[in-house]
């Protein structure tokens, strides 16, 4: 295991609790459009990856046969099957496992989806290719991450930010990269979908060390007027809230 993937079990092993009531997890808008976006049949097996607490498995649940939910983080799995319990679903099942190297049979899955994850691996070519390879001929492919548009301080600024929340952060990517990352893979992408929210800045500080805050505090301090208005930096209710960037991709793999 990487050592990005050793953080990443660490950092989100003590966060786990969080992510079942966070509402950037739950967001049903969100999910619903993964899941419009999946088209999931009954008959389908789904693999669903770095699933943390499940909310993408539990959707897709009820319209297909079996969702598998892997994740590298026990506690995490742990939530998840928790949930699980709540919900009364007998067709998903956990497992622990990387991305990088999953324990599963090539062809295994009609559909793959993996949200709010990918930003953490820290080998993408690899792990898209592990989806590719565990994705039978046909089978479609959902992702919705963390992303920056085509703009390189934004770029650069908001990748710092997030290194910064959280030290396992490897890079969101523009979406021209993921395209250009899904075809090469032997993906045809049918649908890219930036969208935007104006989050606040506790996105970035809850739960991070003090000195850690002092560098999102740092980077803030140093904008620009118009660095700032790129970021769409704003007081809300007495409170700095700036945009987050994420794009919803669906690809089908090649037969």
């Amino acid at each position: 295991m990487e050592k990005t993937e050793r953080d990443a079990r660490k950092i989100f092993g003590q966060r786990a609790a969080y992510y079942s009531t966070s509402p950037a997890h739950k967001d049903t808008r969100v999910l619903n459009r993964v899941v419009l976006l999946a088209a999931p049949q009954p008959d389908w097996a789904a693999l669903d990856i770095a699933t943390g607490s499940g909310h993408t498995a539990f959707a897709l649940a009820p319209r297909v046969r079996l969702v598998v939910g892997t994740d590298l983080t026990p506690e995490m799995l742990a939530e998840a099957r928790r949930l699980r319990g709540d919900r009364n679903l007998a067709n998903v099942a956990f497992s622990l496992a990387d991305v990088h190297d999953l324990p599963c049979l090539s062809g295994a899955f009609h559909l793959i989806t993996c949200r709010r994850a990918a930003h953490h691996f820290s080998r993408i070519r690899h792990a898209l290719s592990e989806m590719c390879r565990v994705l039978r001929p046909g089978g479609r492919v959902v992702i919705d991450d963390r992303s920056v548009p085509e703009d390189d301080f934004v770029d650069r600024c908001m990748n710092e930010l997030d290194r910064y929340h959280d030290e396992s952060h490897v890079r969101q990517y523009r979406p021209r990269e993921w395209r250009s990352m899904l075809e090469a893979q032997g993906f045809t992408v049918e649908a890219v979908e930036p969208y935007v929210k104006h989050r606040p800045l506790r996105a970035f500080t809850d739960g991070v060390s003090p000195e850690n805050v002092r560098r999102i505090a740092a980077v803030l301090d140093r904008l620009t007027p118009a660095q700032r208005d790129a970021l769409c930096l704003q007081d809300v209710d007495g409170e700095p809230h700036l945009n987050h960037w994420y794009v919803l991709i669906a690809a089908i793999k090649h037969n």
